[in-house]
């Protein structure tokens, strides 16, 4: 990819949750049991658990989760929680009331990550490249 931009980062985030809902959850095996199957009657099915039916994801999208999530190494707790927060589409409200921030000073806050992210991702900053070979640095030696 050329060049990053906010916008395509806070898409690969929503695509990240997304993929992440889509994923087998992770349960501990348990004990294993010898005992019968209990054979229940037609009426004792009801009481169950809500059985979630969950498309699978797709390699791709795996493999872009997995890059994704490694982005969250480069904010801090407060960020990776606002990125996560904004990812699975909680409303601005829900968002201030969960971190303790304004709306406004969070919604900052989730602007300031996605750039620190960009930032990252489009490497060094052109000016501070041509900096370090500007040719007025040659032409004094």
């Amino acid at each position: 990819m050329a060049e990053w931009t906010m916008q395509i980062v806070a898409d690969r985030f929503q695509e990240a949750a997304v993929t992440a809902r889509r994923l087998p959850a992770a349960k501990m095996q348990g004990y294993a049991a010898y005992w019968p199957d209990i054979q229940r009657q037609s009426w004792e099915g009801y009481a169950d658990e809500r059985i979630v039916l969950r498309f699978a994801a797709s390699p791709g999208a795996i493999d872009r989760f997995g890059e994704t999530v490694r982005w969250l190494r480069w904010l801090d707790g407060q960020q990776r929680r606002l990125i996560w927060l904004r990812a699975q589409h909680v409303p601005w409200r829900e968002v201030s009331a969960r971190t303790g921030l304004i709306r406004k000073t969070a919604w900052r806050h989730w602007q300031h990550a996605l750039v620190l992210v960009t930032v990252h991702l489009n490497g060094p900053l052109p000016r501070l490249a041509e900096a370090e070979s500007s040719p007025i640095e040659d032409s004094c030696q």
